[in-house]
């Protein structure tokens, strides 16, 4: 009997895109894997919305595996209560609005975020800090590589929905998985997460050993 496929579904993080899973490779006689790319959102539509139609429109099959990276991993957490899944990851992100880190909370309560400059979408520097934590240094050729969504009207509202996303208690049958040097999300490592040592916010590049040796277990067991 040929065995089922198990399609996995892979959302990249705030402005980059899908290229960052270049290196995800599973058993080809057991999974399928699906990169997921960043949508213009809509004029005003809400977070909601947003993981509602990134389903209808690219979600092709059922009970898919769902993995999403730092702002992908929030989406996925939304789009998990509209769909039915075999299992959910959350990489690199936040399990609720209690882990935003500090200076996200001041932007959200004083609105400060509104006034960011993300007409400078052509600052890769800019994408870099607010997409993966670090600034540039050596590598400006791997940003340009993995940073390419830089229209100022998605910037401006995945910013705003980072800082407002509103849930309030982790994901119950998500998993969890976080790097201890996380300069993006100190603050996730606590609780039912796994801990990946010496894993920054950008580990889904370089630390992608891990996830091909483990992801198939997690996502059989």
């Amino acid at each position: 009997m040929q065995q089922e496929i198990i399609h996995v579904y892979l959302m990249p993080g705030m402005a980059a895109n899908p290229i960052i899973f270049e290196h995800i490779k599973l058993p080809e006689d057991q999974f399928e894997i699906h990169w997921l790319e960043w949508m213009i959102p809509n004029k005003s539509e809400t977070l909601e919305a947003y993981a509602k139609r990134m389903i209808e429109t690219h979600i092709k099959h059922e009970n898919i595996v769902l993995l999403g990276v730092s702002f992908g991993g929030i989406l996925v957490q939304e789009m998990s209560k509209y769909i039915s899944l075999r299992k959910l990851f959350v990489v690199s992100s936040v399990k609720s609005k209690h882990e935003l880190p500090k200076r996200m909370k001041v932007m959200k309560y004083t609105k400060a975020y509104k006034i960011l400059p993300t007409q400078l979408v052509s600052n890769i520097d800019f994408l870099a800090k607010y997409a993966f934590g670090e600034t540039i240094t050596k590598r400006i050729e791997l940003y340009k590589k993995y940073l390419s969504v830089n229209d100022k009207y998605y910037l401006d509202w995945s910013i705003k929905n980072i800082i407002e996303w509103n849930q309030e208690t982790p994901n119950k049958d998500a998993i969890y998985i976080h790097g201890e040097k996380d300069a993006v999300f100190p603050h996730s490592c606590v609780g039912n997460c796994i801990v990946i040592k010496g894993g920054t916010h950008i580990m889904i590049i370089n630390k992608y050993k891990w996830f091909n040796e483990n992801l198939p277990k997690l996502i059989l067991d």
